[in-house]
C-alpha cells in the first residue's frame, strides 16, 4: 500500500498516517487514544467506534507502528485491540486467541493477506494485516462479522484529528 508513508514527527500526534474509516462514514460517535511512549512518540493510536443510542462500543480499529510495546503479546493472548474493547463493554470474561487463519483480500489495487484470529468469545471478530510501513492494523468488532467491504472503507485521516487543540 504505497499511499502509506511515515510523516514527519509531531510533538501532538502520530508520526505515521492512521489507517481507519473516516469519523464522517460512521453513524456513531467516535473517540481516539494515543499511546504515549516516556520520550514522547506515539506508540500506537486506536480509534473507538460507538453506536448512537447508548448501545456502546461496535468497534475499535488500532494502529500500532513497528516497536510499539502493545504488539507484544504472549502465544493465546488477545490483542491490545481486543482488551480495550473488554474493558470498553466492562466485560471481564477470560478472552483467548484459539486459532488464526490467514487470507487474501483486494483494498483498491492492494493485496492485504488478512489475519482472522478465532477468539474463546465468539461475539468478538477480530482481524489483523500489516501495513506497507510495517504499521500493525487490527480490528477488533463486538457482535457483528468483518466483513470484506469493510477493508474498502479503510483511508488514512487527516493528521489534523490527532491535533491537540
Amino acid at each position: 500500500m504505497s499511499f502509506l508513508r511515515r510523516r514527519s514527527a509531531t510533538p501532538a500526534g502520530p508520526d505515521f498516517d492512521v489507517l481507519a474509516m473516516d469519523p464522517g462514514d460512521w453513524p456513531g460517535n467516535l473517540g481516539a487514544g494515543l499511546l504515549p511512549a516516556p520520550d514522547g512518540s506515539c506508540q500506537g493510536v486506536f480509534l473507538r467506534y460507538d453506536l448512537f443510542g447508548g448501545r456502546g462500543p461496535a468497534m475499535i480499529i488500532g494502529n500500532l507502528p513497528e516497536g510499539s510495546p502493545a504488539r507484544d503479546v504472549a502465544e493465546g493472548e488477545v490483542p491490545f485491540e481486543v482488551a480495550q474493547l473488554l474493558i470498553a463493554l466492562e466485560n471481564d470474561e477470560e478472552c483467548t486467541v484459539t486459532g488464526t487463519e490467514d487470507m487474501p483480500v483486494m483494498q483498491g489495487d492492494n493485496l492485504l493477506i488478512v489475519r482472522r484470529l478465532k477468539l474463546s468469545e465468539t461475539r468478538i471478530s477480530c482481524v489483523q494485516f500489516d501495513r506497507s510501513d510495517n504499521v500493525l492494523v487490527t480490528i477488533a468488532a463486538w457482535d457483528r462479522p468483518i466483513t470484506d467491504d469493510l477493508y474498502a472503507l479503510l483511508k488514512p485521516l487527516p493528521a489534523e484529528l490527532f491535533q491537540q487543540g
